[in-house]
């Protein structure tokens, strides 16, 4: 229950920060600047992350570059998957929980930036894939 907490308090702290982007910039622009400036407001309010981070496929023991992104990485604990489209799409979820389970963290959000109200554009996934260990 312990961890469940500081998700929640984390995962507030971060939506909070995505919420002040949405607020300034509104919808329609590229996902890259949403990206770039969500981890401005993430420096802002103390919370580290990682960009872009490197997602390699173990396949048979060898840990493969397959081209795979982590947008970014909170805390070493929280997955962001940006999107800026129309409507958040069932591959769009997919692809998430793929990155949970190749990566081992726990939990990922999902930002549709390209919505009117920004609750609207998220989405929770909790990794079920828990025998995932990020450093193997």
């Amino acid at each position: 229950m312990g961890k469940e907490i500081r998700h929640d308090a984390l995962t507030e702290r971060i939506i909070g920060a995505a919420i002040e982007v949405h607020r300034t910039l509104g919808p329609g622009l590229l996902e890259s600047t949403y990206e770039v400036c969500l981890c401005r407001e993430l420096d802002l309010r103390g919370l580290q992350f990682n960009r872009q981070v490197a997602l390699p496929v173990n396949y048979k023991g060898v840990k493969l570059d397959a081209g795979y992104r982590l947008d970014i990485v909170v805390e070493n604990q929280v997955v962001l998957e940006l999107k800026s489209v129309t409507a958040i799409q069932p591959v769009h979820e997919a692809q998430l929980i793929t990155y949970l389970k190749l990566s081992g963290y726990p939990l990922g959000l999902l930002m549709n930036f390209n919505v009117k109200y920004l609750k609207r554009g998220l989405k929770r996934i909790v990794n079920k894939f828990d025998d995932t260990n990020i450093n193997s």
